[in-house]
């Protein structure tokens, strides 16, 4: 029953709806104890011949009065009770969903989407249950089994009551045995539904790697192969699930031996009468219902507990970026300065010796070989990660004195990884402005060199593009993320390496607005094509972490060194590439 004592903290705040529904539930088990008495009295009027019209109407009339009132008062205790869970169902998946979106970088590298979503779902679903089934079990069990036994015992017989009820321990000891068993093979159960869920959301993003490598066949076996992994753990639960039944039907069937057995010489004694007999057996039967939700209530509990061991434990991570305890949340200007002395990403070093400044209106250019720490300097700029021995300030202050609320709003980001929503064009664009009106959005568009394209589509900005963005092509995912960010029009924008996938003449038409961008905006632009950052006030070339060059694009190309090698070979791949062009045409 640990699982109860976990959520006090809900019944605790909903205790106004439990108490009214526990209430209406032992009304309920009140009334049940009416219509086996009633029934009892008929039978001994009919066997002394005592039963007249006017008493069986008004035994029928009683029983009528009883079955109305069950319906009303079931339902009362139903809305209340489920009612309650429903919530800690919504509530949960809330808590979750903030907990998710607080998370960091580092959190979503350790941990897959489908596990997520399986938290989210049936871990939720099984901790709903719990309040509310589970509640209704645990009562039902214990007040119905108790007015029936204390009715049995002083209405009917002490004696039938003690040795009819003499089976009940070995049902008590099994469904104990049974309910720690179901615990460990549900928890295994939902970690394989969660390996599953994870594979499907994996699949289904990849469809189009999937069909281009031929790998769709191997994909469906490996899906198969962990559909089966759940099949087979679910059957493990199911057979301990499909053995409390059993279990208390047979103890119950054994009652009814002995009642029967046992009453029967006790009516031959004359210590009991017919009626009481028939009576006792109606109120046996009242006892199957507690028997089983005592068995039911163990298997709810089992998989609540399992269920939400799994939510405290996700519940329980902390974010590694926190926000200092008096965190700010405005800044003076875009002024950044940045001094790492080192910056270690799992204990492998991927930054050292980085001294930069950018001034509000300023643009700094960012190049170097694959794996050079480019896109880390970003992720430290926009606090992704917190520097782990030196600082950078924004306005003047250090970024671990900011909110990372503050921050997001500082700093706009267009990310290697273009992700849009599944919704309209103009819904994505406007997604970090919702008040933006389609003037805004098309300006935002026109600016970011997409808005042809747009208007190419049969519904325009209304086109919706699909889950992430799966209708477009590369170059125009990300020349709408480009939009996206120049309307959230953020003191700070940081371009990584976003416009790989444009060709020559729209990337100058987007540096072109760079170029006459508000003074006060300054400008960080990560690029493999150094014609990208050609334009910027300042250029660093970094190499194994370390700034290896820097200056204006011009200084850079007079000093000689990579920089003017890459610059280089890039003019001459262009010129071989518009020259296999023209011989084409």
């Amino acid at each position: 029953m640990a699982v109860f004592r976990k959520l006090s903290w809900f019944f605790k705040l909903e205790w106004k709806a439990y108490s009214l529904g526990i209430i209406f539930l032992i009304f309920v088990a009140a009334l049940e104890l009416i219509p086996p008495k009633l029934i009892g009295a008929t039978v001994n009027g009919i066997n002394e011949g005592t039963l007249t019209k006017e008493l069986l109407l008004q035994l029928a009339g009683a029983l009528l009065a009883v079955g109305i009132a069950n319906y009303v008062i079931r339902y009362f205790w139903r809305f209340y009770i489920f009612g309650a869970s429903i919530r800690l169902g919504r509530l949960l998946r809330s808590q979750l969903y903030a907990h998710f979106t607080e998370l960091d970088q580092s959190f979503y590298k350790k941990n897959r989407s489908g596990d997520l979503m399986a938290h989210a779902t049936n871990d939720v679903q099984a901790v709903s249950m719990t309040a509310g089934a589970g509640i209704l079990t645990l009562v039902d069990s214990v007040t119905m089994g108790s007015f029936v036994i204390i009715t049995m015992v002083t209405t009917i017989s002490w004696k039938l009551t003690f040795f009819s009820l003499l089976p009940m321990p070995i049902m008590v000891y099994l469904t104990s045995r049974y309910g720690k068993m179901l615990h460990t093979r549900f928890h295994d159960a939902q970690s394989a539904f969660s390996d599953l869920n994870d594979k499907v959301a994996e699949s289904v993003s990849g469809i189009r790697v999937l069909k281009a490598t031929g790998q769709v066949e191997a994909d469906v076996e490996t899906f198969t192969d962990l559909s089966s992994d759940v099949v087979q753990k679910n059957k493990r639960v199911a057979k301990i699930d499909a053995l409390f039944d059993p279990t208390i039907f047979g103890v119950v069937g054994l009652s009814y031996i002995i009642a029967v057995g046992y009453g029967a010489y006790l009516l031959r004694q004359g210590e009991i009468s017919i009626g009481d007999i028939v009576s006792f057996t109606a109120y046996l039967g009242l006892l199957t219902w507690p028997m089983l939700a005592f068995g039911w209530l163990f298997n709810i509990v089992e998989r609540g507990r399992a269920s939400y061991d799994r939510i405290e434990h996700m519940l329980a991570i902390e974010p590694e970026i926190q926000d200092a305890l008096h965190a700010g949340d405005t800044v003076a200007s875009s002024e950044i300065d940045i001094a790492i002395e080192r910056f270690s990403y799992e204990e492998k070093p991927v930054l050292s010796d980085i001294a930069l400044q950018i001034l509000p209106g300023r643009s700094l250019g960012i190049v170097g070989r694959t794996g050079a720490g480019k896109s880390t300097l970003v992720r430290l700029l926009s606090r992704e990660y917190d520097v782990t021995k030196g600082r950078i300030t924004l306005g003047g202050r250090n970024l671990k004195q900011l909110k990372r609320r503050a921050v997001r709003e500082q700093v706009a980001v267009v990310p290697q990884d273009h992700f849009l929503f599944s919704e309209s064009i103009a819904d994505n664009i406007a997604f970090a402005c919702p008040e933006a009106t389609m003037e805004e959005i098309m300006e935002a568009a026109k600016t970011a060199a997409v808005h042809d394209d747009i208007l190419g589509f049969p519904e325009g900005y209304a086109t919706v593009v699909g889950e992430r963005g799966v209708t477009l092509s590369g170059g125009q995912k990300q020349r709408i993320s480009i939009a996206r960010a120049l309307l959230a029009d953020c003191p700070v924008l940081i371009l990584d390496d976003a416009l790989s996938a444009v060709d020559a003449k729209t990337e100058e038409r987007i540096i072109e607005h760079f170029r006459t961008a508000s003074n006060n905006q300054a400008q960080v632009i990560v690029a493999h094509r150094l014609s990208a950052v050609s334009h910027a006030d300042e250029i660093i070339v970094l190499e194994d972490g370390r700034i290896s060059e820097r200056g204006t694009h011009h200084q850079l190309l007079e000093r000689g060194g990579w920089y003017k090698e890459t610059y280089d070979r890039q003019q001459l791949e262009t010129l071989v590439e518009q020259g296999g062009g023209t011989n084409e045409s």
